[in-house]
């Protein structure tokens, strides 16, 4: 079964790009991409920019609506997702608990709905 693994962390608190520490967390991204990688279980996943980037649409009565940003303010944004293939929740759990952003945030487990 296919799940998304969808990565939340609060954009605030992740570090700048070109620092120590964004480079050691991309790193363990590199890494743990490799890992599910060679487990065969990646089948895709990218990150995001940012919510200031993001553009939310909505049709009402038939009138499109742009708003610039995200549909709601939360606490914690969407930042990225990976797509895997496993044979059970478990083990998309176990996938999911590797992510680095599980350490800062959290990864919300969804499993893919196969339409055929």
């Amino acid at each position: 079964m296919r799940y998304a693994l969808l990565i939340y962390t609060q954009e605030a608190e992740d570090p700048q790009p070109g620092t120590p520490e964004a480079d050691q967390i991309f790193k363990e991204y590199f890494e743990y991409t490799n890992r599910i990688t060679e487990q065969g279980i990646n089948k895709g996943g990218e990150a995001l920019i940012p919510t200031a980037a993001a553009t939310t649409v909505r049709v009402r009565d038939g009138e499109v609506l742009t708003t610039d940003g995200p549909f709601a303010e939360t606490k914690e944004q969407l930042g990225g997702f990976y797509l895997v293939e496993c044979d059970d929740l478990d083990t998309a759990l176990v996938a999911a608990a590797g992510i680095p952003g599980a350490k800062r945030g959290s990864i919300e487990v969804r499993p893919i709905i196969e339409f055929e």
